[in-house]
């Protein structure tokens, strides 16, 4: 008879990144891939559509910019929805400002951080966060 060992390490949080630009996405994975489980769309409409699925992520990641469906679409969506209204957001931007920002999304979000961004502080604010 054999033993089966049984994986005693909890299970990796879920972080949805969001963003049309694949550089910022390698980046992204690179440096959260080895503690967190990564679901990669490269725009709000994927994002949204892979959350209507039934999958729920313990944080989102989203670019401001993008076709399609852009960040403040995709957090207006989350924040008015009686599924998703609870899951965290940090925003990234490479160019609006706070004030902007603030205006085009009404709605509280857990961070808000400038492209280029210090991966150091994202992974702490993803730890406060998630903790």
């Amino acid at each position: 008879m054999t033993l089966v060992e049984k994986n005693t390490e909890p299970a990796k949080k879920r972080i949805l990144l969001v963003d049309d630009e694949i550089a910022i996405l390698k980046l992204l994975e690179f440096i959260l891939k080895k503690d967190y489980e990564l679901v990669i769309k490269n725009n709000g409409f994927d994002a949204l559509t892979w959350l209507d699925s039934g999958n729920i992520p313990d944080l989102i990641i989203s670019d401001m910019e993008m076709p399609y469906f852009n960040g403040a679409d995709l957090v207006r969506s989350l924040k008015v929805s009686g599924y998703f209204r609870n899951v965290p957001v940090i925003v990234l931007s490479g160019s609006e400002t706070l004030e902007n920002i603030k205006i085009k999304i009404p709605y509280e979000i857990n961070g808000l951080m400038s492209k280029p961004f210090n991966p150091g502080i994202l992974k702490d604010k993803i730890k406060f966060i998630l903790n």
